[in-house]
């Protein structure tokens, strides 16, 4: 053999092994990273958490979409000009009122005898949106009050409410839930406001 027929010899079987060790990385990586389904659909399972990403559950951000797309209702939470739900008839609620405390008396000429705090809104699944007010009397006297709270989606009205609120004695602070519209109405906010006494 000469030393130019060893050199070929060592450079093709020094490429050979090469590929050997690629296409055996290749079926290593098929069967932990990227692949193909039954289907012929291309995925890629991520070897920390075992979520296999498909075409169908990547981003769409790079994607070419209809102008068109269809409206589903999760499409009408983000876009309110497509929900066709306007405020009927006022709804009269007469919730339980639970006590959270007292407070001192402070009613006067800069504290109004009725406060209200944290109108929180959360969805009951399948039922009805929810916020739960907390009514304040500063007062020495007993109170009836009245609020008012109006669901909105984008701003727009989809649902209002008057809340007669148990009777609450002297410096007495009360907690009460309040129900909005049923979830398949999307709400992205609910303002609440003290009707009577002011």
């Amino acid at each position: 053999m000469t030393p130019a027929f060893r050199i070929a010899t060592s450079v093709v079987l020094g490429c050979v092994a090469a590929g050997v060790v690629v296409a055996s990385a290749m079926a290593q990586t098929a069967g932990v990273g990227a692949g193909v389904s039954a289907s012929g659909t291309t995925q890629f399972r991520d070897p920390k958490t075992g979520v296999v990403w498909t075409p169908q559950n990547v981003s769409k951000d790079s994607r070419l979409e209809s102008a068109n797309p269809p409206s589903t209702p999760a499409d009408r939470a983000f876009d309110p000009k497509t929900q066709i739900a306007i405020a009927g008839a006022i709804a009269v609620q007469r919730p339980s009122a639970n006590l959270m405390g007292t407070v001192p008396i402070t009613a006067g000429p800069s504290m109004p005898i009725v406060t209200l705090d944290g109108p929180s809104l959360q969805a009951i699944p399948g039922q009805r949106w929810l916020t739960v007010l907390y009514v304040t009397n500063n007062s020495a006297a007993a109170i009836n009050p009245e609020l008012g709270c109006t669901f909105t989606n984008g701003g727009r009205p989809v649902q209002e409410t008057r809340i007669i609120v148990p009777t609450a004695g002297p410096g007495q602070r009360l907690g009460l839930p309040v129900y909005g519209p049923r979830t398949d109405i999307f709400v992205d906010r609910v303002l609440c406001r003290v009707i009577s006494p002011v």
